[in-house]
């Protein structure tokens, strides 16, 4: 009997444990390892930080639902692995072996490289349920005396849509509470244009982008590199296509969401071998670390390079539909692996997204993530809106009930009717 055990349950690994079970039957013994106790459904976080949902529909106990899977589950934080002894030391002391280790641990948010960044400080994140519930919080403060409002990205960032999501959401919060027209709104980004993502732009995102921000009152600035935050006030320097300072910038701000950059787990980049410079995982093309042979990876925390070189740094963003084919390649190859075969199954990096903009949304395809594409496309319109918000619910029903049924792949795919074109 093998033992494979999965470090994050996430996203990712509450899927990979689902669909490991499903292929592998209960003739092996699966165990998923995560620091806290309950799955956090992170795309509802821009809608938590204005009051749009609660804590408790967007998370749930984790243990339980695992356990009718016949799936073992440890909440503790991992100390060290030991890769080459096939082991995690826990934080209670305790040791835990593995034959295959799947690391889908997310990424560490690395607030410390922008000093007066994160919650901790002075600006909010949506990167956890907790930062969302503590920018909630300030939030409704913020409402008693309204003021400007800066939203955006730090230097090295690779996640951008939520900090689109976010000002858009603002936005129409706000307009709804009539403080409108009290709230001036800069976004800040480390992309060298609007609607760049960290992927170059896909097909009218920068013009659709830009247009968006205009007709709602939305100041801008690009190349931007924060080099520090104090209370209620934002350093800022801009950058010219050539990388030279083209302007400072000292913002006012009463009320801050920034994106922080965000680096591998600490247990995870010490791992001699494993990781890259910034600590995310470096596998071949069978999501396979390129070391040790049986460690497996999904996720943000895996090793992409950047679309581009750019002025300042920015990072390419891991999209839902790309985890979710990384994991099923994962489970593919360690079953063929467990039968003696060799691996063949190879995740499918293409980006696609459902951003929610308050009451419209905008949908993009970038197939491969990576251009030239064979698909780029970026659409808007009040059915993404929608569509986000039952992504949201098939995916808590899911967790919830152990399916393995890809939600990109059979759902979200058909309805932006792309199917065909993501086989060609």
């Amino acid at each position: 009997m093998a033992h494979i055990v999965i470090l994050g349950a996430g996203i990712g690994g509450m899927p990979t444990a689902y669909e490991l079970r499903e292929k592998i039957g209960t003739s092996h013994r699966i165990t998923v390892v995560n620091a806290i106790d309950y799955f956090q459904f992170v795309p509802s976080n821009p809608w938590l930080a204005v009051g749009w949902r609660e804590r408790e529909t967007i998370t749930f106990p984790i243990k339980p639902y695992l356990q009718k899977k016949g799936i073992d589950f440890v909440a503790q934080r991992v100390q060290k692995i030991d890769a080459g002894g096939s082991a995690l030391e826990l934080q209670d002391g305790s040791r835990l072996s593995y034959d295959y280790l799947v690391i889908t641990t997310g990424p560490k948010l690395s607030f410390e490289e922008v000093p007066g960044s994160g919650p901790d400080a002075h600006t909010h994140s949506i990167c956890t349920v907790n930062h969302a519930e503590k920018a909630w919080g300030d939030y409704q403060k913020f409402l008693e005396n309204p003021g400007p409002v800066v939203v955006g990205a730090m230097p090295g960032a690779s996640c951008f849509g939520p900090a689109y999501e976010f000002t858009f959401i603002l936005n129409t919060d706000l307009k709804r509470r009539k403080k409108r027209k009290n709230v001036p709104i800069t976004f800040v980004t480390s992309e060298p244009y609007i609607g760049h993502m960290g992927l170059g732009g896909v097909g009218d995102s920068k013009s659709m982008l830009e247009s968006e921000f205009r007709n709602n009152d939305v100041k801008w600035i690009t190349n931007a590199k924060v080099t520090r935050v104090e209370e209620g006030k934002m350093f800022v320097t801009e950058l010219d296509d050539n990388g030279q300072v083209k302007k400072e910038h000292e913002l006012p701000f009463k009320f801050s969401m920034m994106l922080p950059a965000f680096k591998g787990v600490d247990a995870v980049a010490a791992v001699e071998g494993l990781c890259n410079p910034r600590g995310f995982v470096l596998i071949d093309e069978y999501q396979r670390s390129k070391k040790y042979r049986n460690i497996f990876a999904a996720g943000v925390c895996v090793a992409i390079p950047p679309v581009e070189v750019t002025p300042v740094a920015t990072g390419a963003p891991k999209t839902g539909y790309m985890i979710e084919t990384m994991v099923t390649a994962i489970v593919h190859n360690i079953e063929a692996d467990l039968e003696g075969k060799p691996a063949d199954s190879k995740g499918t990096w293409n980006a696609i997204c459902l951003a929610d903009m308050g009451n419209t949304g905008a949908a993009f395809v970038a197939l491969p993530q990576i251009p030239p594409r064979n698909v780029n496309w970026f659409k808007k319109g009040k059915w993404v809106h929608l569509a986000k918000i039952a992504y949201e619910k098939y995916f808590m029903y899911k967790m919830k009930n152990g399916t393995s049924e890809p939600i990109y792949e059979k759902y979200i795919m058909k309805m932006l009717g792309i199917m065909r074109l993501d086989k060609k």
